[in-house]
């Protein structure tokens, strides 16, 4: 079993959406289609992959733009994010209208709190949730090959912004420090935007969340 993984550059907010899969199996997930969903469907079919469901994060524009496309034109479900995103899925077509983006909303097939799991094949991703950037982000973490899809709440070097509605940065620092870093220093991640990372490199060195700012 391995799970294999490319990051998709979308939109113009060059926003990390991923196509992940489970080797054995062929089948494929993609994590926050924010637009250009054909360059996701792309890695989908030159890898000759069966794509099984969307998941998605949180449900600002550049992350779930492309959502409801997506879904429509695969017939896949919806999975995530937590429920409390709600009110960021119904401004998505305002969202997106103001920053010239074409998008609408969508209606998950499955709301996602912390503590669930959700299986791709023969992967099993554990569900975060993580508040603070939006109410109702979620992370995705595979343990078993140590890698994570954390959305926009942490990058390397950065933590998420908290001054969108209902953002809030120590609910933000909080989830990382308490939820994320916990899982281990090893597990690697894939951030929204920006360059890949680890969790125990961003608890050393992290100036938002390192443990040092934390005595």
């Amino acid at each position: 079993m391995a799970l294999k993984y490319k990051i998709v550059p979308v939109t113009p907010f060059t926003q990390n959406c991923s196509v992940i899969w489970c080797s054995d199996t062929k089948l494929a997930a993609i994590v926050d289609p924010g637009g250009e969903i054909e360059k996701a469907q792309k890695v989908i079919s030159d890898n000759q992959l069966e794509l099984d469901k969307i998941l998605i994060t949180h449900a600002h524009l550049d992350h779930a733009g492309g959502t409801a496309e997506l879904a429509r034109k695969t017939g896949v479900p919806i999975i995530g994010p937590h429920k409390d995103d709600q009110f960021w899925i119904d401004l998505l077509p305002e969202q997106c209208k103001h920053f010239g983006f074409e998008g609408e909303k969508f209606k998950p097939d499955q709301w996602l709190s912390n503590g669930d799991s959700v299986t791709l094949g023969k992967l099993i991703f554990d569900v975060v949730h993580c508040p603070g950037h939006t109410p109702g982000h979620v992370v995705f973490v595979e343990k078993t090959h140590a890698l994570a899809a954390v959305g926009d709440v942490l990058f390397q070097g950065s933590i998420g912004r908290s001054d969108f509605p209902r953002g809030n940065q120590k609910e933000l620092v909080n989830s990382i420090r308490d939820r994320l870093f916990p899982l281990g220093d090893h597990i690697r991640f894939i951030p929204g935007h920006g360059p890949m990372s680890d969790f125990g490199h961003e608890r050393r060195t992290n100036p938002f969340v390192a443990d040092t700012r934390f005595g």
